[in-house]
């Protein structure tokens, strides 16, 4: 499994079985990604832990004891690697979630890539 899947699967899990942190080996992927949730406010808080900031410590958000992530799903695969363009990209059930993409602008939301009218890979969708 490739390191986004592994972050996924434990951000779900942890959020599920109500904990409040945990944390995760480091990678410049993975950091953009919890900096893009922790704007979003599906995470609280980020930071690098360990000797040498080798792993990032992922402080869950909660809003009156439910988890702000509800479900995520991986889109894009090692498999199958999905491209949207910027005219492609619609909300996310309704509006109440959101894709992660990797543009040539960095890792964004669907809201700031459809801004910056640029399209890339869609990494998952969160709600």
């Amino acid at each position: 499994m490739d390191s986004v899947s592994n972050f996924l699967n434990k951000l779900s899990i942890a959020s599920k079985t109500g904990k409040e942190s945990f944390t995760f080996p480091l990678s410049r992927l993975v950091s953009d990604i919890g900096t893009v949730l922790e704007k979003q406010g599906y995470v609280s808080g980020i930071a690098r832990k360990g000797k040498r900031g080798r792993y990032l410590e992922v402080t869950l958000a909660y809003t009156d004891r439910q988890p702000a992530v509800k479900g995520v799903r991986r889109i894009s695969k090692q498999s199958k690697r999905v491209y949207f363009g910027v005219r492609e990209l619609r909300p996310v059930r309704s509006g109440f979630g959101m894709r992660i993409l990797s543009t040539p602008k960095g890792v964004l939301a669907d809201k700031e890539a459809r801004a910056l009218r640029v399209g890339g890979e869609v990494l998952f969708e969160i709600w």
